[in-house]
């Protein structure tokens, strides 16, 4: 790509980028038309002393959740890749499980182990004479909560650019004679920052949308305050104004977001000689690595699976009868997997344009695609039965609008993720691609998509993982008489029937798991042969194979 002004990008781009983007902003289309109903009263509802309240805790706990998942994502996403980790093919899968816990399940199981009567108090009673545990409930509760079920955005996302770097860059700051801890913080972190950027903005967003662990654990947030709303009163307007303020807010995190990553350009150059990639040899410092990740794994997948067992092995010993669930799964698998697909399809034409093409247009499709993540999935479901009743009656109560209302939620998974991949492509193969005679359409097919294979693996991961657990939209919008494993756990918790609830929590996680390590047995680190980063010569560096075309073109 030229350094001269950017390219006018094309219409097979333009359209469905375009496309895609009108059908996320659909919720943000009925919030306004909502709120244009409720009028002057939506204006006193906005200006309460207690909305400020809203806005500061969700503000806060948004920000110090991110930091946490930050500081807990990035060294685990460097551990696995670039140290000499004992079994880190192993934490590699361990640390990203916490993805398949849905928050509300998390947050109970948190509760149930470390509350004030909770598990651990009733271990600590006989020993040593602890008759109740610190409260858990309010803003502490709901950051450990959070930071443990969202820093795998953060580590997904950056563990896919270090698996994607040019290992030359860090080679030669070593042979300048800077240690590992210099040349992470002044070349290896710099170059994870777009990556740092994608996971943490999606952190903020699910913090933000975040329903379940809020509630249970008894913090005020904006989705707390959407659904008293919409409860509370017939009238869901009030509560569309409420829902516009999330949207105002995710807008200016977007804005920041995109003004800290900036325009630098992070692919490589030239073809380089292939090096591979250097393992930092840990020494003394291998046993605190180990602790560092045995305790995030601990609380984010131990505590919550231990508890969920405890209660089945309860239920059990009660005659609570063991039920299959094989027809919930069966629903669960096939609409996640539809919308992870179409997620990752629709993400491959914006991230393309956002990259390539910095205009403005681009960057208003981008920014838009986010809006729905940011929206609790009550406000995304309640929009769509309101277009499908009254522009789509066909789609209303089947399984597409279920599936359309996953990829406005969790689309912005898909994209950070192919963005991250595509951002480490060289746009001059893609140039020597077009020289050679190669139509646009056959650029992308033949040599931009396998660059950024790795990224739509992860996109397709995260959707699928998120969509799996999806309660809100789940209980909405699917049609009669179909139950996922989420509304399965749901009915059942929901009616305190916590014993009844444990076997299909088991059965989503265990799903959700094999799907997670087939998506890492793609990375090329961590092949099928075990072998180590130092000697897995990186394919996706190498120049493609293009020839010219036949007479025919």
């Amino acid at each position: 790509m030229s350094r001269g002004a950017t390219p006018r990008p094309p219409f097979w781009l333009v359209a469905p980028a375009t496309l895609v983007a009108g059908a996320t902003v659909l919720p943000l289309v009925y919030l306004v038309l909502r709120t244009l109903e409720a009028g002057p009263a939506a204006w006193h509802l906005l200006l309460r002393p207690r909305t400020a309240t809203v806005v500061v805790n969700s503000l806060l706990l948004a920000a110090a959740v991110t930091v946490a998942a930050v500081a807990i994502g990035v060294p685990l996403a460097w551990l696995t890749t670039r140290s000499d980790l004992p079994f880190r093919r192993v934490w590699a899968v361990l640390t990203l499980m916490p993805l398949v816990i849905p928050s509300y399940v998390g947050s109970f199981a948190i509760v149930s182990a470390f509350g004030p009567r909770g598990i651990l108090q009733k271990w600590l009673e006989p020993l040593f004479g602890v008759e109740r545990l610190p409260e858990i409930y309010g803003f502490f509760g709901a950051w450990l909560t959070l930071t443990l079920f969202t820093y795998p955005y953060v580590l997904l996302s950056v563990r896919g650019m270090l698996l994607r770097m040019d290992p030359d860059l860090e080679a030669a700051a070593r042979s300048l004679g800077w240690g590992p801890v210099a040349t992470f913080f002044r070349v290896t972190l710099p170059l994870l920052r777009p990556a740092i950027l994608a996971g943490g903005l999606l952190v903020a967003m699910y913090v933000l949308s975040d329903f379940g662990a809020v509630t249970m654990l008894q913090y005020e947030t904006f989705t707390r305050a959407i659904y008293v709303q919409y409860q509370a009163s017939l009238d869901r307007a009030l509560a569309a104004s409420l829902s516009l303020v999330l949207v105002a807010i995710t807008t200016l995190l977007l804005v920041g977001e995109s003004y800290l990553r900036g325009r630098a350009r992070y692919a490589r150059v030239g073809t380089g000689v292939g090096r591979p990639v250097t393992v930092v040899r840990l020494g003394r410092w291998r046993w605190a690595a180990l602790a560092f990740c045995g305790l995030v794994v601990c609380l984010a997948l131990v505590v919550p699976v231990a508890v969920v067992v405890h209660w089945l092995v309860r239920g059990l010993a009660a005659g609570e009868p063991l039920q299959l669930v094989w027809r919930p799964l069966l629903n669960s698998v096939t609409v996640s997997a539809a919308a992870a697909g179409v997620s990752v399809a629709a993400a491959l034409p914006i991230a393309l344009l956002s990259v390539r093409y910095q205009g403005r247009l681009a960057r208003f499709l981008e920014k838009a695609v986010y809006l729905g993540h940011a929206l609790p999935g009550i406000v995304v479901a309640l929009s769509l039965v309101f277009f499908g009743i009254r522009y789509a009656t066909p789609l209303y109560q089947t399984t597409a609008l279920l599936v359309l209302a996953y990829v406005v939620l969790f689309l912005p998974q898909a994209v950070g993720a192919v963005q991250a991949s595509l951002r480490q492509v060289n746009p001059h193969l893609e140039e020597a691609a077009r020289t050679l005679g190669r139509r646009p359409l056959e650029v992308v097919r033949e040599v931009t998509g396998p660059l950024v294979l790795p990224g739509l693996f992860a996109g397709f991961a995260l959707v699928f993982l998120t969509a799996m657990k999806e309660l809100p939209a789940t209980l909405l919008l699917s049609p009669i008489g179909f139950k996922t494993l989420a509304t399965q756990v749901w009915s059942a918790t929901a009616e305190a029937f916590f014993a009844r609830a444990a076997a299909p929590m088991l059965v989503l996680i265990l799903a959700s798991g094999l799907s997670l390590a087939l998506v890492l047995e793609r990375e090329p680190s961590l092949g099928r042969t075990g072998r180590s980063a130092a000697t897995w010569r990186r394919p996706e560096w190498t120049e493609p194979e293009l020839t010219p075309p036949g007479p025919t073109g």
